[in-house]
């Protein structure tokens, strides 16, 4: 069995070896992302083990994502958050990509979540109510529809259509405008 290095290229000190290779290049690799030769990275790995009660894929994606995180430029936070201690290293251990992120990508996935909602609830709010449109579901022809640019203004709108009876939702996107749709039905 060859030695383990830590961040600063020696061996890992005896006491944060495990005599398992996997965890011990781990444990290299987080400290390589901390900057940093503590026990805490032993106690971090031992908490990934515990959750996982194996080396296998779940353990080293566990262990990939911890350290992507930990080295990203873009979330200084979390590694000085571990660091100084405000971040528990069973909760490090244990924390979800969400969770993980930097507050400008936490700000950009609300952002995008609340477009998402204000999307979804689009049919409910307005609309024009017709009866040219039939369900696919309850075969009905009491509908609300609206029409959004999703695409590039030289792409043809969408048609999202609500039917009022079953709340079957479906949209419409052809190369036809639903003028010429509804017309022909």
């Amino acid at each position: 069995m060859s030695p383990s290095f830590s961040s600063s290229g020696g061996p890992l000190s005896p006491h944060l070896s495990t005599g398992d290779s996997v965890r011990d290049k781990c444990i290299e690799m987080i400290s390589a992302a901390l900057r940093t030769d503590s026990e805490a990275l032993d106690c971090v790995i031992a908490h990934i083990y515990q959750e996982t009660k194996a080396t296998d894929m779940k353990y080293k994606n566990r262990v990939r994502s911890r350290i992507s995180n930990l080295k990203d430029p873009k979330n200084p936070g979390l590694r000085r958050n571990v660091l100084a201690g405000s971040i528990d290293l069973h909760r490090i251990a244990t924390m979800s990509a969400e969770e993980m992120a930097s507050d400008e990508l936490k700000q950009l996935r609300n952002v995008l979540t609340q477009e998402a909602i204000r999307e979804h609830q689009m049919a409910k709010t307005g609309g024009t109510t017709t009866d040219l449109l039939q369900c696919s579901k309850c075969k009905k022809k009491n509908c609300t529809y609206n029409q959004v640019q999703t695409r590039s203004a030289d792409e043809p709108m969408t048609t999202f259509v609500l039917c009022n009876e079953c709340g079957n939702r479906w949209k419409v996107s052809s190369s036809q405008p639903l003028v010429c749709v509804l017309l022909k039905n």
